[in-house]
């Protein structure tokens, strides 16, 4: 029971964790203005970098802007990573790997679920196709970019002890579940675990089932709180960051958003020569 316990901890953790992140982002000050294009919900415009502001007088003119091209485009990035396959085709692959494993173990989640109420022996298929494809692409992708990480020196020289440590961590919970699939590749233990979590009747995983259930809580816990957490990121430095095109013009919010940042006091310290009182007195 208190691995069942400890699950249900996990999940709720991961949810507040990533919850208060979001707030967290919500609640910072305006970012500096790139005025980058393209950017996809310029109606008509997104697909060659135009914008309203090849409009005469578009200050007098509604605007027209797309959500639906911004949700498409944004879909591609969460789905496919469609940047880092544009601009790092060798590294995509194995960041892809260990991300489509990530998805499928959600996937697998589900299935579960529904096994609860559904007895099927096509729903018992997709669940061991799930979990089985889903710990060997994590495992592939995890130790690939550890590996990537530790060999290439352009790599190297920014990725850092923590960042190490992630991947580490990601790669022993996708070995421990793939020892746990090759002696169970139906999941029984997922059905059991899935059982107990809905009834609270007490199931007995045998210590290796053990050993991954508690790494598997561990890494979910500790993914929000760390860089990991950019599935919660990725909508503001889209959404709030990268197409944030809307118009400067007097009285409206991005002004008054621009007239709040900068009354902002900077917290804590930089070491970079350029931050506000790091600057050398030439005699």
């Amino acid at each position: 029971m208190f691995l069942v316990i400890f699950l249900y901890i996990a999940f709720l953790a991961f949810i507040g964790f990533s919850l208060k992140k979001a707030y967290d982002f919500a609640k910072m000050p305006m970012h500096g203005r790139w005025e980058l294009y393209p950017v996809p919900k310029e109606k008509g415009r997104g697909e060659y970098g135009g914008s309203y502001l090849e409009e005469t007088k578009w200050y007098e003119k509604p605007r027209e802007t797309s959500l639906v091209a911004e949700i498409i485009d944004m879909a591609k990035e969460i789905i496919f990573i469609k940047k880092l396959f544009d601009n790092q085709r060798p590294f995509w692959w194995l960041s892809y790997s260990m991300h489509l494993g990530i998805y499928a173990m959600i996937a697998w989640l589900v299935l579960l679920f529904l096994a609860v109420f559904i007895d099927s022996s096509l729903l018992n298929g997709l669940i061991a196709l799930a979990g089985g494809a889903g710990i060997i692409m994590v495992m592939i992708g995890s130790i690939g970019l550890l590996i990537k990480r530790m060999v290439n020196p352009e790599f190297k020289m920014y990725t850092t002890g923590l960042e190490y440590f992630n991947l580490f961590f990601l790669f022993a919970v996708a070995f421990t579940g793939f020892l746990c699939f090759i002696t169970d590749p139906m999941f029984q233990y997922g059905h059991d675990m899935m059982g107990s979590m809905l009834t609270f009747f007490p199931f007995a995983p045998s210590a290796l089932v053990t050993l991954h259930l508690v790494l598997a809580g561990a890494v979910i816990i500790y993914i929000p709180l760390t860089k990991m957490s950019h599935y919660v990121g990725k909508f503001f430095s889209f959404h709030k960051v990268l197409w944030d095109n809307d118009p400067y013009l007097p009285g409206n919010e991005i002004a008054e958003k621009v007239a709040a940042g900068k009354s902002y006091k900077q917290k804590g310290q930089w070491s970079a020569p350029h931050y506000p009182g790091n600057q050398k007195i030439e005699n």
